[in-house]
């Protein structure tokens, strides 16, 4: 996934506000205590980081 791809996902289930704010202030759980914007400036799969979101707030399997 490009990174590109993965801001338009967040943006597009989350909405262009609360979107850009859980990147920056909600610690994903499986990531040992970071947000995405941390794990994707660390070089971490945006894939596996938009997994993470929509994990932590119960987005449905089949919008992942």
């Amino acid at each position: 996934m490009r990174l590109t791809e993965f801001h338009e996902l967040v943006h597009g289930q989350f909405g262009e506000v609360r979107g850009a704010s859980l990147l920056v202030d909600h610690v994903l759980s499986g990531f040992g205590g970071r947000t995405a914007a941390q794990l994707i400036e660390a070089g971490v799969e945006p894939r596996d980081v938009w997994r993470a979101l929509c994990s932590d707030f119960d987005v449905p399997r089949d919008q992942w």
